[in-house]
């Protein structure tokens, strides 16, 4: 169980920095930002929301007890990678590796999470 919360701890904290970087992109370096998703398509005007969201994301990971809520961060977060990989993917950019990397983390994050959870109750 020890090595179970050991590796929760350490991929939920590397898929926070991750997150943590992004959203300080998001909002200190908006307007690069803004042409990387102009170049993908998407409006410009979710950007703020969207790094705003990312940290009430990581703030439902690591500080809400209400386990529905929990849930709704960790897919958020799911669908957030899915479709930053394939933005990255269709521009052909070649910066899909931080999504493939978010992804691991997050599924290891949510895998370990449930055992933790499990064994609580």
């Amino acid at each position: 169980m020890k090595t179970t919360k050991i590796i929760y701890y350490i991929s939920t904290s590397l898929l926070t920095l991750i997150m943590l970087f992004s959203a300080g992109m998001y909002i200190f370096n908006h307007e690069a930002v803004a042409t990387m998703f102009t170049n993908f398509g998407y409006p410009t005007y979710i950007i703020y929301p969207y790094a705003i969201a990312k940290l009430l994301g990581l703030v439902a990971l690591w500080f809400v007890a209400n386990k529905t809520i929990k849930e709704w961060a960790y897919a958020g977060f799911f669908f957030a990678f899915i479709f930053a990989f394939f933005a990255h993917i269709m521009i052909n950019d070649g910066e899909q590796a931080a999504s493939i990397a978010a992804m691991f983390f997050l599924i290891t994050s949510y895998i370990t999470n449930k055992k933790i959870s499990n064994v609580r109750r």
